[in-house]
């Protein structure tokens, strides 16, 4: 059967058609004749996400990203994908978007929920989440101790103003003194260390001899100490405390007038008799010394006795006065 011109240019402009469907299909990462579910999420930035990057779900390959376009005027990109449809999850589940790798490169992750809610059909928009990468984290570190250094930096900037305003030459000049001073006390420092260093050599036997002494004499202590122990020294003080609280009560009885020495010390009516008594004695002497002829007259031939009479400054005279 021979086919006529016009046959062989509609079987290869057909042909051509169907060749630039694959090939389009191919492209954009959409296979022709797949029953993969399409699904859609809404990010504010896709950090350089690509078309026909795969999306995984516990790492492991499940389909592809179809298309990013733009959403609407606030800027925020919906992301097409296709998932296959032997994995079942619920529409709760979540649509990640994260690092591939170390020096970039961003995918997407399904974290697939269980919850009893609807499965996920094709058609429905899912929960979007973004996992920083590696170098946001490492940002969101150093940002803190960025403006820590940098704050670190104007305070010592600061302070290196302030203090080359606070040392002028004459400050200077004096901490160059204050230094060489110092140096001189430390010399002497050195100086005297090796004098006391030299009078302890020289006198290690004295001070050894000393130190004996006092453990002699430490020792002594302690022999005296284990002696006044054997001498019952307990002993000794009850009895001490005995006689002490027997002169207490003796005391105490002289202080309310009880006894012959209580007596003598509350009855004022002896006191004043004793007082007179002596008063009486003491002129009694008195007199006998003034006038003795008046006691004792001795005659030795008889001779007859002379009356006495009391002189004008008799001490009798003058106390009866």
């Amino acid at each position: 059967m021979k086919l006529s011109r016009e046959i062989k240019t509609g079987i290869i402009v057909i042909g051509g058609i169907l060749l630039f469907i694959l090939g389009f299909s191919y492209l954009k990462s959409t296979p022709l004749f797949d029953d993969s579910k399409v699904f859609y999420a809404v990010y504010k930035n896709v950090g350089g996400l690509q078309t026909g990057t795969q999306v995984s779900i516990n790492g492991f390959s499940v389909g592809k990203v179809n298309d990013i376009q733009f959403k609407d005027d606030t800027g925020d990109l919906m992301v097409t994908f296709t998932v296959s449809s032997s994995f079942e999850f619920s529409k709760n589940s979540e649509a990640e978007l994260y690092d591939t790798g170390i020096i970039g490169g961003k995918g997407i992750q399904i974290k697939p929920v269980f919850d009893g809610a609807p499965m996920a059909k094709s058609g429905d928009t899912l929960e979007t989440n973004t996992r920083p990468g590696l170098t946001e984290l490492v940002q969101q570190k150093l940002s803190p101790l960025q403006l820590k250094v940098e704050g670190a930096v104007s305070n010592a900037d600061s302070l290196l103003m302030n203090v080359n305003d606070v040392l002028d030459d004459k400050t200077k000049n004096s901490l160059r003194q204050s230094i060489q001073g110092l140096t001189t006390v430390v010399e002497n420092f050195k100086k005297t260390a090796g004098t006391f260093n030299e009078l302890m050599d020289a006198n290690r036997m004295h001070i050894d001899s000393s130190l004996n002494n006092i453990n002699t004499l430490t020792r002594n202590f302690a022999q005296l100490s284990d002696t006044l122990v054997a001498t019952n020294l307990s002993g000794t003080i009850k009895n001490l405390e005995s006689t002490i609280k027997n002169l207490d009560a003796l005391l105490g009885k002289m202080e309310k007038g009880e006894g012959t020495l209580g007596k003598l010390m509350k009855n004022e009516e002896l006191y004043d008799n004793l007082t007179a008594a002596s008063k009486e004695l003491d002129l009694l002497l008195q007199d006998f010394r003034l006038n003795p002829k008046r006691y004792v007259n001795v005659s030795v031939f008889g001779k007859k006795q002379i009356e006495y009479s009391l002189p004008q400054n008799d001490p009798a005279l003058i106390n009866q006065q």
